[in-house]
């Protein structure tokens, strides 16, 4: 072995070339209420659009179990990651723990998970503010029913451009606009909230509207096991928080921070999903909520009526487009990290002039882009078929990537528990294992309830592809080309160098690394 590669685990790294890591640099914005704003802005969109296809499946009191369920998993996954994330504060996030716990293969197949997620989920939000501003202008402009403002390709193309523009712009913007849309988006549903509960609209009965099954009841209309198939869109009202890993080198104070801000958030989701889905519900009817596209519009549609409701939409857009910012920053510093370490093409995670990855999010929205063009062409095929829903599509596969990933990463705490036992922890989740071991079970529920459905299958075939395709390239040409980034150091070292707010990257301590005779990491 030279002095300036390593081979270990059946990959090999290199020394990276002079000047690669300025090429690649991050800018520290990120104050605890940055990182707040950006898992709220991340994830509100979920009270606007997508929760409510729950309701279709399992009923309004098959959703209501769904949720509990998913409200605890969510807090034994933000308790383990907040752990992990202080114990490895830089920007690969899922990647890195599964890096550090599983070795490059484990590490790779994580990150794929959290790029499908990601990827999908900003699709997914494309596709819910397409939807929005598409309905708002033609009740606006009284265009005839069934027509559209714009073609719904030229829809996704304007949100994706705009928000290409906005992320790329710095991450100090990045964050104080996560900030404004998150207090703006707040704001909103608690108008609506304010006015379910003083209209005269809410009613109990709506809630069980669905009829019954034969020897079912009104609680569970379809009966027990459809709580698996609510589960996914029980996750909507969260799916995203756990992004705030990616944010460690664009943090001031991650290890401190990047915890304490995740609690924060997940309360404050917590507390807005749960009118959403009671009073949402109450309001529209559980049959009409179940199958809405804009269950949140149709709230304030039954409320003020349609035109009024039209303006107040536009309001109700600053969540879905929060999310849409939160969520591309999501992927691309996912990403970002992999290309960073070689996982990825290199140039991928080139950062330019304003220290944000503008390769990785123009690539990540070409990607989501095609995937709506290519799901509207088919669900126009088979309006009437299993999944007629484009979002509903997408979304699917957004939820079985972050699965895949909650799992990979619950399992990586365990096994971090052990592996890295003297590795320095600033803050330690209260759960501890008992609490992985819970979110990685009930994530196991959800992957079994996907495997059961078959209107999920689409969304299985379609991240059995991705994997196919990515794991073989990897397989064929990336592992041979890998580089000693933060996330790769740490786990090489056992846990001893990887923090780039105190250690240079390259240089020193990936000599160090690469002049070793043998790891096992």
């Amino acid at each position: 072995m030279s002095k300036d590669t390593l081979k270990v685990s059946g990959v090999k790294y290199t020394t990276a070339e002079k000047g690669y890591f300025e090429k690649r640099s991050l800018k520290r914005s990120a104050g605890i209420w940055g990182l707040w704003g950006l898992a709220i802005a991340a994830v509100i969109s979920g009270d606007f659009s997508g929760w409510n296809f729950g309701i279709d499946f399992a009923g309004f009191g098959g959703m209501t179990i769904a949720f509990v369920l998913v409200v605890i998993m969510y807090y034994a996954l933000i308790y383990s990651i907040g752990e992990m994330a202080s114990a490895m504060p830089h920007t690969g996030g899922a990647y890195s723990f599964a890096r550090a716990a599983m070795g490059p293969w484990g590490g790779f197949v994580t990150g794929v998970a959290e790029t499908i997620e990601y990827v999908a989920t900003t699709a997914v939000v494309v596709f819910f503010s397409a939807s929005y501003a598409d309905s708002i202008f033609v009740t606006l402009l009284n265009l005839p029913e069934g027509e559209h403002a714009l073609p719904m390709w030229a829809w996704y193309l304007i949100l994706y451009v705009v928000f290409i523009a906005v992320n790329a712009a710095g991450a100090s913007i990045s964050f104080k606009f996560a900030i404004g849309v998150s207090f703006i988006s707040i704001a909103i549903l608690a108008v609506f909230f304010v006015m379910a509960v003083f209209s005269g609209q809410f009613s109990f009965d709506k809630l069980w509207d669905i009829p019954a099954d034969a020897g079912q009841s009104t609680f569970l209309p379809h009966g027990v096991t459809p709580i698996l198939f609510a589960l996914p869109f029980a996750m909507w009202f969260f799916l995203g928080i756990e992004e705030l890993p990616l944010a460690a080198e664009e943090s001031h104070n991650p290890a401190k921070d990047i915890p304490k801000a995740g609690r924060v958030a997940m309360l404050t989701l917590f507390i807005a999903a749960i009118l959403v889905l009671f009073l949402n519900t109450g309001v529209v009817g559980a049959a009409a909520t179940g199958t809405a596209g804009e269950p949140l519009l149709d709230g304030f549609r039954a409320i003020v009526g349609d035109t009024a409701a039209a303006v107040l939409a536009l309001a109700a857009l600053i969540g879905l487009l929060a999310s849409l910012q939160g969520i591309m920053f999501a992927y691309g510093r996912n990403m970002y990290s992999l290309s960073r370490a070689g996982y990825y093409p290199k140039f991928f995670s080139l950062t330019g002039r304003t220290q944000t990855p503008w390769v990785s999010l123009v690539i990540g929205a070409a990607l989501g882009f095609i995937a709506l063009v290519v799901v509207d062409y088919l669900v126009s095929l088979d309006p009437e078929g299993a999944g007629a829903t484009g979002g509903a599509i997408v979304l699917n596969i957004a939820v079985w990537g972050a699965v895949i990933a909650y799992i990979m990463q619950m399992v990586s705490f365990i096994i971090l528990r052990s592996k890295f036992k003297n590795a320095a922890r600033p803050y330690k989740s209260p759960w501890g294992v008992p609490g992985a071991i819970i979110a990685a079970l009930i994530s196991l529920l959800i992957f079994v309830g996907f495997l059961l459905n078959p209107t999920f299958t689409p969304a299985i075939i379609a991240i059995a592809v991705v994997y196919a395709v990515l794991l073989l390239g990897f397989a064929i040409y990336g592992r041979t080309r890998l580089v000693l980034s933060p996330e790769e150091e740490y786990a090489l070292s056992g846990g001893k160098h990887g923090d780039p707010q105190k250690e240079a990257l390259g240089g020193k301590v990936e000599q160090e690394i690469l002049a070793q005779d043998g790891v096992d990491s």
